[in-house]
């Protein structure tokens, strides 16, 4: 199965109220997209709270530079889309097909929904029973094709109002490999044994990190989840490793043998301009030449020897430019295929945040307008 790449853009929120910062932060980004390897990139998403109080003028500002990328992007609405009560602007002038949608990219199933209007307004997220019973159709489907689903909503299951409880099951007894999040404001990661879910911090209100911008590039290869976030201005490769996983990022039903006859094959997405040299190392070994990879944009790989008795494994790409700027990533390999778990308490919930990794972007701070920042 091919790789899935996209790439998250935080909530934009976009507003006169800070003179449209967040839309300076947009056109940036979408600059970088395009500069990605033709084929390198999937789709961008936006997660929701696009515009800031829903009006016509502030989706007027975003719609010109997402016509200007060069790979499809899809947006769902947040909270604050919805503060009119209604999704007609957010439909019309940002010229979305309307919501549930299920798009196939790369042999994945993807499923793009709607957790506002069926509320009130403000964080009362819900499906409703039509949505409901649509999402449960295309799970089902996902599974009998053998088709894994990855989905996009505006908030985790455990944030919803109404009937998150099932829905989070239902993602786990479908076997969903990703589930994409905004509105928190904070780089998060949930692992709760059966679904990875993600969150990326917003463009236009950002309290983390001293208030620096940037996105997550998302990659699942083969059912293996990687997740990193590229801060703006940082021009040097950008490596993520997507094979094998990173023992936070394995679930109990994640296909993993990293290790087959005292070799792993390590694959990597590097993003960047005239990358010429890509090497890998495990446990601090010797370099390995990595390859371009035919027919898959971007991506390298290599298999390297190694000691089955070593721990903890520690795999290291790195890649150099024509310039000679040097990017690299680095992750803890699971050596042994995690036992499924049998605990199903607190699906889909920030019970189940992983640790801190600043290497990826996560400060596990929690420091947003939903947990301990300021309300915005």
């Amino acid at each position: 199965m091919s790789m899935l790449t996209w790439i998250h853009i935080g909530d934009l929120h976009a507003s006169d109220e800070d003179d449209y910062v967040s839309v300076g932060h947009l056109e940036t980004i979408v600059e970088a997209v395009n500069q990605a390897p033709e084929g390198a990139v999937d789709f961008v998403y936006l997660p929701g709270d696009n515009a800031n109080h829903a009006t016509q003028e502030q989706y007027r500002r975003l719609r010109p530079l997402l016509d200007r990328l060069n790979v499809p992007f899809h947006a769902i609405p947040g909270d604050h889309d919805f503060e009119t009560k209604s999704l007609d602007t957010f439909y019309t002038e940002l010229g979305m097909d309307h919501l549930p949608m299920a798009v196939d990219v790369k042999g994945y199933r993807c499923l793009f929904l709607d957790v506002v209007s069926a509320g009130t307004g403000g964080p009362d997220f819900r499906l409703g029973d039509t949505q409901w019973g649509w999402l449960q159709h295309e799970l089902h489907r996902s599974q009998a094709a053998e088709q894994p689903a990855v989905v996009f909503m505006h908030a985790y299951p455990g944030d919803l109002k109404q009937g998150g409880e099932a829905i989070a099951h239902a993602f786990a007894d479908a076997n969903v490999a990703f589930v994409d999040t905004g509105h928190t404001h904070y780089n998060e990661l949930l692992n709760d044994g059966w679904v990875i879910y993600g969150a990326t911090r917003s463009t236009g209100q950002i309290e983390e990190d001293d208030g620096r911008p940037g996105y997550t590039v998302m990659h699942v290869d083969d059912g293996v989840v990687s997740w990193r976030f590229r801060r703006l201005g940082d021009d040097r490769p950008f490596v993520t490793i997507t094979q094998p996983a990173d023992h936070r990022l394995v679930t109990g039903r994640t296909r993993h043998e990293p290790l087959k006859d005292g070799r792993m094959t390590i694959r990597a997405k590097v993003l960047g301009d005239d990358v010429t040299a890509v090497t890998a190392s495990v446990g601090g070994g010797d370099a390995v030449a990595m390859h371009p990879v035919p027919g898959e944009p971007a991506v390298w790989a290599c298999a390297v020897s190694v000691d089955a008795q070593a721990r903890p494994l520690e795999v290291v790409v790195t890649a150099t430019d024509r310039q000679g700027a040097v990017g690299d990533d680095a992750i803890r390999v699971a050596t042994h295929p995690a036992e499924a778990r049998t605990g199903r308490h607190g699906l889909g919930t920030d019970v189940h945040a992983i640790e801190a990794w600043p290497r990826h972007g996560l400060l596990g701070s929690q420091l947003g307008p939903n947990k301990n920042g300021r309300h915005w």
